[in-house]
């Protein structure tokens, strides 16, 4: 395979940005060119929901420092948006008119909040929260200590939640689930997250649709589907984030209908149905050697899988087999979790639930399928080997046995 001339970009997020940097750091010698929709320069999505929003720092957390681009000869065009790709003849077209050829590409366009189309939709004070300037706005807001309602108990609902108390504000949680977190986690696991934010004065409406808003100008009420009114003078929608796809699917991409929200359909080393097309990140469907196909919306995962791409565009034959992590910090419980449990499986817990320190896996037939540890952090090595080993252990094991001493 021949290194490509010119690599082209679409998309300057984690997965984007680390792609670029990792074409240099792989000793790539021709262009690579970075297109990316906003005009900050490249940052990482975690803080925002977290420190920025809280207020314990005033940036995101940049993927390279300044005046990285020049020093490693990337181009870096900000504020420009792709609006086409022409498979074809090898050129991505902005919005500007402009037609630049790639020998390669790689599509990094993330995701975006997922919308809800709900009478009252139009009104002020409806948030989301997906950018930079979303989160500083979001900040800014909740200095205000308004009546907040949150939309959705996923990882954005349940960190908004924590910052919005943080700033002092009154929060709600609405969602149609029992509990929260509960497709990710299970049952027990997701008991907990309700616990913790109850006993920091979040109150929920679990088990709750919105069916819309209420106000003139601007909203005052959330209304739900029991006929009660919420009281609202802040709403965050946080019902999940959906791939942007449409570059994708008017290029002739092939995408993956059969895993949660499609995607781009790639394969083990992240190539896409199109010669010389890549996709990594959010946006990417892509088959695993060990869950199969699977999109993974964490930071991690874009990280991992742009420096992946980077290397299959020059020539590396390796499958992209990372095992799926993430993490959160809500109020005093900081949390990893590693693997691809189904929350059915079988949870054991190691340590002390109730003291919030404890070490929780989840067992199918026998095998180690996800791990998560909160607030204890001694064990990140043992946990990530028997997850990736998916290790053969008895319960009695998990929960008395040196956790090293069961790596395959």
């Amino acid at each position: 395979m021949s290194e490509p001339g010119r690599v082209v970009i679409v998309g300057a997020g984690m997965a984007g940005a680390t792609a670029a940097g990792a074409l240099r750091e792989q000793g790539f010698a021709g262009e690579v060119v970075l297109i990316g929709q906003e005009i900050h320069r490249p940052y990482q999505l975690p803080p925002l929901s977290k420190g920025l929003l809280q207020g314990t720092t005033d940036e995101p957390d940049w993927v390279h420092g300044p005046g990285f681009h020049e020093e490693k000869r990337i181009e870096f065009r900000r504020g420009s948006t792709v609006v086409r790709i022409d498979p074809r003849d090898h050129v991505v077209e902005t919005d500007d008119g402009e037609r630049l050829r790639y020998d390669q590409l790689l599509l990094a366009t993330g995701s975006e909040p997922r919308p809800l189309d709900l009478p009252g939709g139009e009104l002020a004070g409806l948030r989301t929260l997906r950018t930079v300037d979303d989160s500083l706005a979001l900040r800014e807001a909740l200095a205000e200590q308004p009546r907040v309602v949150i939309i959705g108990a996923g990882w954005i609902g349940c960190e908004v939640a924590a910052a919005a108390r943080h700033h002092g504000a009154q929060v709600t949680v609405v969602a149609p689930e029992p509990l929260p977190l509960v497709r990710v986690l299970g049952a027990r696991m997701g008991a907990v997250f309700r616990d913790l934010h109850a006993a920091h004065g979040v109150a929920w409406r679990l088990g709750n649709n919105v069916t819309g808003f209420i106000g003139e100008a601007r909203v005052h009420a959330v209304q739900c589907d029991d006929g009660s009114e919420l009281p609202a003078d802040l709403v965050v929608i946080g019902v999940g984030a959906a791939p942007r796809l449409a570059l994708a699917e008017d290029a002739g991409l092939a995408l993956a209908d059969d895993v949660p929200g499609r995607g781009v359909a790639v394969d083990s080393r992240l190539r896409s149905s199109v010669p010389d097309i890549y996709a990594a990140g959010d946006v990417a469907a892509h088959d695993h050697p060990r869950y199969g196909r699977l999109r993974v919306e964490h930071w991690a995962n874009a990280k991992d899988q742009g420096a992946h791409a980077a290397a299959t565009m020059l020539g590396s034959p390796n499958p992209y087999n990372a095992t799926p992590y993430f993490f959160t910090d809500q109020y005093d419980l900081g949390m990893e979790y590693r693997g691809l449990a189904d929350p059915d499986d079988q949870v054991v817990v190691r340590g002390d639930l109730g003291a919030l320190e404890f070490i929780a896996f989840w067992l199918r037939d026998g095998r180690v399928r996800a791990a998560m540890n909160v607030n204890m952090w001694d064990d990140g090595d043992a946990l990530q080997a028997l997850v990736d080993n998916q290790a053969p252990v008895t319960v009695e094991d998990l929960r008395e046995e040196d956790l090293s001493s069961l790596i395959p």
